[in-house]
């Protein structure tokens, strides 16, 4: 049997979820993929974003759902009026697709971007940032936990530091939501963006945002679609909606988001003991940091469920290669997806190790056997 340690890729489905999809393409198949639609609406067009705003902790109003974490991000942040005199802060942890994004922006807008530097720990310099805030400080931008190594950032502390301030408060929420509390009512953010298919559990082509009434008020998105907007005349159109599924767009698999909707009500079922996932996590860190050749990728104080290693003398894909030879899955961190961190740590490639709950000790202790094996 398979030992799953690629959550931060993408989750194992529960059965559920895999039956709830399975059913509802049944469905479309037999009797019509609008006629299923229209069947299951109470899901689909009001449970499963009542679901979310409960895993979210956030208003019903805010919750939007795309095909992934970068639509929702591109969507919201591509509509914000920028200009030339305006300040964005990123932090050294930025995930490469939302710095691409950044990067055009600045290029279109004169946006000036500063990154917010590190203590000696690798946790954000919180003083910095109390020291250096000001007027023209119009985003903030923080990973809650990066793809690439597994530091929590201190998300709501954060947000108590800029709650005086007019700056919007942007958190991607990907890596954490599924595995840490996450509330957006205490972090303060004006935009929280996920994916349903890490640690929440749910199938791929789901990610969903929480998009705050202040930035709603001021975004400007290039396109409404029909099920939020209707043609008045041959020149004008009305929208008929200020919630935030104005960020939307009508397409969607049916199957995808009742899968969602499943995988949300799952995790919120859960009874496992909250810190479940960080004896998991210490444990597949003492196994690493146990064997010799190795270096580990754990900057700051606290950490979620990434472990990340580079090894000596074994490249990150070949380990990879070994352990799924064993049945084990891993995967590869590419230095260049944290550009702003990794390489400067001496990372092109490095093994991502990421257990969940569902993980065991002896799954564990297999995958610890296994490299073992594979780096002696």
């Amino acid at each position: 049997m398979t030992v799953h340690l690629n959550t931060a890729g993408a989750g194992l489905m529960p059965a559920e979820v895999v039956d709830t999809m399975r059913a509802h393409l049944a469905e479309e198949a037999a009797e019509g993929a609008y006629e299923t639609e229209l069947r299951h609406a109470d899901v689909l067009e009001q449970g499963v974003y009542r679901t979310l705003a409960e895993v979210l902790d956030a208003p019903v109003a805010d919750v939007a759902l795309f095909d992934s974490a970068t639509r929702a991000w591109n969507s919201v942040v591509g509509a914000l009026p920028l200009t030339g005199t305006d300040r964005l802060w990123i932090t050294p942890y930025e995930y490469a697709g939302n710095l691409i994004l950044w990067t055009e922006l600045r290029s279109r807008t004169g946006l000036r971007i500063e990154v917010v530097p590190l203590t000696s720990s690798g946790d954000l310099d919180l003083d910095w940032m109390r020291r250096n805030i000001r007027e023209d400080v119009c985003l903030v931008s923080v990973p809650h936990v990066p793809s690439g190594c597994g530091i929590v950032n201190p998300v709501e502390e954060i947000g108590r530091i800029l709650a005086p301030w007019p700056c919007l408060y942007l958190v991607d929420a990907c890596q954490s939501v599924g595995q840490l509390d996450v509330s957006v009512r205490r972090i303060g953010c004006d935009l929280l963006t996920g994916a349903g298919r890490k640690f929440l559990r749910g199938p791929r082509g789901t990610g969903f945002a929480a998009i705050g009434a202040r930035l709603r008020a001021i975004a400007a998105p290039s396109f409404h679609d029909l099920h939020v907007a209707e043609v008045t005349s041959a020149h004008r159109y009305g929208i008929h909606t200020d919630s935030a599924r104005r960020f939307e767009y009508a397409e969607r698999s049916g199957a995808a988001v009742r899968g969602l909707h499943t995988a949300l009500r799952h995790h919120l079922a859960r009874t496992d003991a909250p810190d479940t996932g960080q004896h998991t996590r210490a444990a597949v860190r003492d196994t690493i940091d146990s064997l010799p050749g190795t270096r580990l990728i754990d900057p700051g104080t606290r950490h979620a469920s990434i472990v990340t290693f580079v090894c000596e003398h074994l490249h990150a894909a070949r380990i990879r290669d070994e352990l799924t030879s064993r049945g084990i899955n891993v995967w590869v961190a590419q230095g260049n997806h944290t550009p702003l961190y990794l390489p400067g740590q001496g990372v092109e490639q490095a093994v991502r190790v990421s257990p969940h709950y569902y993980n065991s000790p002896k799954d564990i202790e297999s995958f610890g056997q296994a490299l073992q094996e594979v780096i002696r």
